[in-house]
């Protein structure tokens, strides 16, 4: 499935991006705090320019519906969701009968935060997150649309970024930052990026040395997160037809690549 993007600009995915970034936040806002300030947060506001640099295809009116863009050539829908996927759900059974529709999700790769004073503005200091996101990062979010994962008109194109994430210092505790809220997200860089257009693309999802059968915390340890069960992983691979359940071990559900 072809995004607006691909048909509208021959140019690589750095420089595309780079050019969606310097339209947004200017370089000398960048050093200020110049962000946010705008109706659409930083982001998803890069994320749509990155998408598809023509603002006449942005925020077009779909029946009921603003799309975040709309590509006439192609007659394609590109929604940018930056948190709760669920919101999409009245939008996508508005949208799938009639378009092809791509999601574009954004996962943080490395992030650095920012803690801003909530009276005077002021930027506190700027400190590197411990954590680390991969593409299995986005698994909660799409477990929440996993009933429409196998529409042959919905695609699923998830990018890792780096960010800088400046957070309200409103919160409770020493220092007020837990319970803290955020403020904006600015992207600096693509990682990478993986479109998931077919049920067989989430096969990459599974690491080649696991053994079958294996349960849904195997998995989880194949892929790094030992701490973690992947049930809802799993849950939406079965749906999708990748895997499937071949008896139990314990309480635990065992499954093998499905056929």
């Amino acid at each position: 499935m072809l995004t607006c993007a691909d048909t509208c600009t021959n140019e690589g995915r750095d420089e595309r991006f780079q050019k969606a970034l310097d339209t947004i936040v200017r370089p000398g806002d960048r050093a200020r705090h110049g962000i946010g300030m705008q109706k659409e947060k930083t982001l998803h506001a890069v994320l749509k320019a990155y998408e598809d640099p023509d603002e006449d295809h942005h925020e077009i009116p779909i029946g009921n519906y603003i799309a975040d863009i709309y590509c006439r050539e192609t007659e394609s829908i590109t929604e940018i969701q930056t948190a709760n996927m669920g919101y999409l759900r009245d939008k996508l059974d508005a949208f799938l009968p009639a378009y092809r529709v791509t999601v574009v999700y954004p996962i943080p790769a490395a992030k650095w935060v920012t803690w801003i004073d909530p009276e005077t503005g002021e930027l506190g200091k700027r400190s590197r997150s411990p954590k680390k996101g991969t593409f299995y990062n986005a698994f909660r979010e799409l477990y929440k649309i996993s009933s429409y994962l196998d529409h042959p008109n919905l695609s699923i194109k998830l990018i890792l970024l780096d960010m800088e994430e400046y957070r309200l210092q409103d919160g409770w505790g020493r220092g007020g930052k837990r319970g803290s809220h955020r403020y904006d997200r600015v992207p600096t860089r693509i990682v990478g990026e993986t479109l998931l257009t077919d049920p067989r693309d989430y096969m990459q999802f599974i690491p080649y040395d696991l053994k079958e059968p294996f349960t849904a915390k195997e998995l989880a340890r194949s892929c790094g997160y030992p701490r973690e069960s992947f049930s809802t992983e799993a849950l939406i691979l079965r749906k999708l037809g990748v895997i499937e359940k071949t008896g139990t071990k314990g309480r635990a559900y065992l499954y093998r690549v499905a056929e």
